[in-house]
């Protein structure tokens, strides 16, 4: 766990010129650790499809792929120049629309089918028609061109029943309920890909899906900046009487996840084909230390105040109720969902990613945050 200290009296550039010389040994040690399987997905692939390359991870994803100079065409609804920069081929489109997307597909080798609708609020057809739909078109159009091998970025929240989760493995069953419809969007999309490669000939489709939990890291526009602007505002509180631990992961090792989950599907019986994993930092940590962590890398006090889990979930349950019936799209600030999540133990068994796949973390959990709080001194 990293250790707070008081807050220091040297400037803020002072402390981000004494740190960056140990995060530039860290970034190499990163490249340098990664070169090998970029190298031989590099002689193994001609062009990769990145679907969500504008998001957070597929961007991570696009960068090591470039490292290795690998032809990338990345597919966003938005447009993103620093992916041009890069080196990438960035087409604008939606996952919904298969004959735009199977048109920008052609010529690719291999899929990273990244982007979804994530978030906890919204009707069912916002998350089934990206998620499911995507999914589905994502395969046929693999399927039609004969491309061969499919990641799929999934996410734990498949097996989240609103209990704690402490050290579980891929034999966990998918949720029976779910608390909102991404998660059980993403189950049944997840299911739709693993199912592609079942009892098919060799040559065909080769799918994997990996979950990882809570992406963080340098430029997250997710966890990080909520985290922020929640604790500024007086907003951000603890959820139950009880820390429980939780699994993150950097984005970098997230994205290493990816390349290893590409080469491994090449292998020669290849183990993981068909197969989820549960990937992670391998460092499960309480909620109230990661949150802390956090708030430490901008000066920001730790957060000490909490809700009683029962009294957030009835709060969550209310509030759900009430927005349906006004039909408020904005996201309430509780929900059942998030009301589970903060309360309940996260954390994953990634035994099988590390015998199947071959990954193990190159970035550690206080390695990350040294690489957050200079990106956040550099960006204030």
């Amino acid at each position: 766990m990293i250790e707070h200290s008081q807050k220091s009296a040297i400037p803020a550039h002072s402390k981000a010129k004494s740190n960056s010389h140990n995060n530039i040994d860290v970034i190499a040690n990163f490249t340098e650790a990664v070169q090998q399987p970029l190298s031989e997905l590099a002689a193994q692939t001609n062009h990769v499809f990145v679907t969500g390359a504008g998001g957070f991870l597929g961007k991570a994803i696009c960068r090591l792929l470039r490292l290795a100079d690998i032809k990338v065409t990345g597919f966003a609804r938005g447009s993103y120049p620093e992916l041009t920069q890069m080196g990438v081929n960035m087409v604008q489109g939606d996952i919904t629309d298969f004959v735009r997307l199977k048109e920008t597909m052609k010529s690719c080798d291999l899929v990273f089918h990244v982007a979804a609708k994530a978030g906890v609020w919204g009707s069912k057809d916002d998350y089934f028609k990206p998620n499911v739909q995507g999914a589905k078109n994502i395969i046929q159009a693999c399927q039609e061109l004969a491309i061969t091998r499919l990641v799929y970025t999934s996410t734990p929240s498949v097996t989240f029943a609103g209990v704690d989760e402490a050290g579980i493995d891929e034999s966990q069953p998918y949720a029976d309920n779910f608390l909102n419809f991404y998660g059980e969007s993403k189950a049944l999309a997840e299911q739709l890909v693993l199912s592609a490669s079942h009892g098919l000939k060799e040559k065909t489709l080769k799918t994997v899906a990996l979950r990882p939990h809570l992406i963080w890291g340098p430029n997250d526009p997710h966890l990080v900046p909520r985290v922020l602007e929640r604790a500024r505002a007086g907003k951000l509180k603890l959820v139950g009487k009880e820390d429980k631990l939780v699994d993150t992961i950097f984005v970098d090792n997230a994205a290493y996840a990816h390349i290893l989950a590409a080469v491994a599907l090449n292998k020669p019986k290849a183990t993981c084909i068909g197969k989820a994993y549960f990937i992670s930092n391998d460092q499960p940590i309480t909620m109230a230390t990661m949150l802390n962590n956090i708030l430490h890398c901008v000066d920001l006090p730790p957060v000490t105040k909490r809700v009683p889990s029962a009294v957030a979930y009835a709060v969550g349950t209310t509030l759900e109720c009430f927005y349906k019936i006004l039909n408020i799209k904005k996201e309430p600030i509780m929900t059942r969902f998030v009301a589970r999540q903060l309360s309940t133990s996260h954390y994953f068994d990634i035994s099988a990613a590390k015998k199947d796949l071959g990954y193990t973390p190159l970035i550690s959990i206080e390695e990350g945050m040294k690489q957050l709080k200079l990106s956040l001194v550099v960006s204030s």
